[in-house]
């Protein structure tokens, strides 16, 4: 089956047609940050816009200027969570696009999407696996025991991993994307300069929170004159507090499963001080660490394609309603076949 894949949730527009037996045939993404960095954040309605603009050449580039006849067997798109507006814009070319060329739709969960970009590698995880997925605005551990079939053990209860990087970037005077800059801050850092908290590292369970983290940061710099050496101490300060409390909480994980795989999937996975950290937790309790490639971390079109493919094979696809969630948890998901599962 031949998927064409199309992402728009937030501030990246992207597409890629996948083959469920050569793989990933073609993908490519379109960067919203220049557009965005004047305001210092995402701005919705600025990004639907852009997306509208920029997703005609983007498919063009993949799909050729001829489309008359179907150039794949189904279509998926990003259905969400994200900016709904954003969100509209994918859905409605996607599902039009099905339409006209008579082949199935789905809409894919955006978050399921992150959990099985891993499966985009060359040597790709097998079911079951333990998966941390440290995306813009969500953190969460999750026991992955088939597709569709997901357990959540522990997810964050205010800011997600990547927000703390994003509002921390922004109060060390940090363009966009905000988490990258940290990262390339805090390679300059000195450690322990500067300590934070390990938020929720003192009790038991695998819940997260970096609001106080946060709020950490303001108070440590709060009436302090900040040169580029202090602000790269900073930096690496926090950007140790947060790879300390996601390498905790994993093992954790790993010891309450005894998991013998953990995925590690979402923009701040492609972290390499994380990366290296839990490689080193990997190494040190038997268990293989697997990560997306850096490109596939952060939104793409590839892992919609790739998720889309696997549930069209499993029978499921859409009415010809367009369908869009600005919230949609990842515990209503069911696997195929479940009731309340899409059939074909």
């Amino acid at each position: 089956m031949r998927v064409l894949g199309i992402e728009t949730s937030c501030d990246e527009t992207a597409v890629a047609v996948y083959d469920s037996a050569r793989g990933l045939e073609a993908h490519t993404l379109h960067s919203q940050v220049e557009l965005h960095a004047p305001y210092g954040g995402v701005v919705p309605e600025l990004a639907a816009r852009d997306h509208l603009r920029k997703l005609p050449s983007l498919l063009e580039k993949i799909l050729g200027k001829r489309l008359e006849r179907p150039p794949v067997d189904a279509v998926a798109y990003t259905a969400g969570p994200g900016l709904i507006g954003a969100l509209l814009v994918g859905a409605a070319v996607g599902r039009s696009l099905a339409y006209a060329w008579r082949v199935p739709a789905l809409g894919v969960h955006h978050l399921e999407a992150h959990l099985l970009a891993p499966l985009l590698e060359p040597e790709p995880p097998q079911f079951p696996f333990l998966a941390l997925l440290v995306s813009g605005g969500h953190t969460l551990l999750a026991e992955i025991e088939a597709l569709g079939r997901y357990r959540i053990l522990g997810q964050s209860l205010d800011d997600a991993a990547g927000e703390a990087f994003d509002k921390t970037a922004k109060l060390l005077g940090l363009g966009l994307p905000g988490g990258p800059q940290l990262a390339a801050l805090a390679l300059r850092g000195r450690p322990d300069v500067f300590r934070f908290p390990r938020p929720l590292t003192d009790r038991p369970g695998l819940d997260f929170s970096f609001s106080g983290l946060k709020t950490a940061v303001v108070v440590a710099i709060r009436g302090r004159t900040l040169d580029e050496q202090a602000r790269a101490d900073v930096a690496r300060a926090f950007e140790d507090a947060v790879v300390d409390t996601l390498a905790i909480k994993c093992a954790r994980a790993l010891a309450a499963t005894g998991a013998g795989t953990l995925v590690v999937a979402g923009g701040v996975g492609a972290n390499q001080r994380l990366r290296a950290r839990l490689q080193a937790l990997g190494a040190g309790s038997g268990a293989r660490v697997v990560f997306p490639r850096p490109e596939f971390c952060t939104d793409n079109a590839a892992m919609i394609a790739l998720a889309g493919c696997l549930r069209l094979q499993a029978g499921e696809h859409d009415g010809l309603a367009v369908q869009a969630r600005a919230r949609w948890p990842l515990a209503e998901l069911t696997a195929p076949g479940d009731a309340g599962a899409r059939q074909a």
